[in-house]
């Protein structure tokens, strides 16, 4: 009488190890996308930054050149920084040229001139010479001073010669340099913040 072997038990067979595949095609492509998008947005952000400063640096040419910062409500007659303007000749000197606060305008709006064409070049510079991730410190510090001439040399022209009186207009209003001016005082401030905020990538 033979003794029964029982079976042996059945053993499942190793699940296969699953394979952790990478990113993939489609992954990587949409990664290269996604930077390429970025990288498009700032390169339009700079480009617009450019273009408004360009715009900047001339409007405050032509407000600091051409003298129609006061224009008289009667006749074609008009001043400036530099001279008094009546039926488009521009010949005669203004009777308080002298004075220390026109002349002080007359500086600080040449300073503001300067800085801001020096923050124009030094952000091309750093445009194409420095590494990714820095900010433009620089080119915005040099705006901002370009901000703080204007600041100063508008209100001092607002406070002593704006109303009139002193350009012995007895009714005047604003001329498009004085707005342009403005303007610019608006443009340096958003331009030279931007500046020290942006990371070049």
């Amino acid at each position: 009488h033979c003794g029964h072997i029982p079976p042996e038990p059945r053993t499942q067979p190793p699940a296969p190890a699953t394979r952790h595949s990478g990113p993939g095609v489609a992954g990587t492509l949409r990664t290269l996308f996604l930077l390429s998008h970025q990288k498009a947005k700032m390169l339009v952000l700079l480009a617009g930054i450019f273009v408004v400063h360009i715009a900047t640096v001339i409007m405050l040419f032509v407000s600091t050149i051409a003298n129609v910062w006061v224009v008289s409500d009667f006749g074609q007659a008009s001043v400036g920084l530099w001279k008094n303007c009546t039926s488009g000749s521009c010949e005669d000197g203004l009777s308080y040229g002298g004075e220390d606060a026109l002349k002080a305008v007359q500086a600080f709006m040449i300073l503001s001139i300067i800085f801001s064409v020096i923050s124009l070049v030094v952000f091309v510079f750093q445009l194409f010479t420095m590494e990714k991730g820095n900010r433009f410190f620089l080119s915005g510090a040099t705006m901002l001073m370009c901000w703080l001439c204007i600041l100063v040399g508008v209100s001092i022209y607002t406070h002593h010669y704006a109303d009139g009186r002193a350009t012995h207009y007895l009714k005047s209003h604003h001329g498009y340099c004085f707005i342009l001016t403005w303007i610019c005082f608006c443009f340096s401030l958003i331009i030279g913040v931007l500046y020290l905020v942006l990371r070049k990538k």
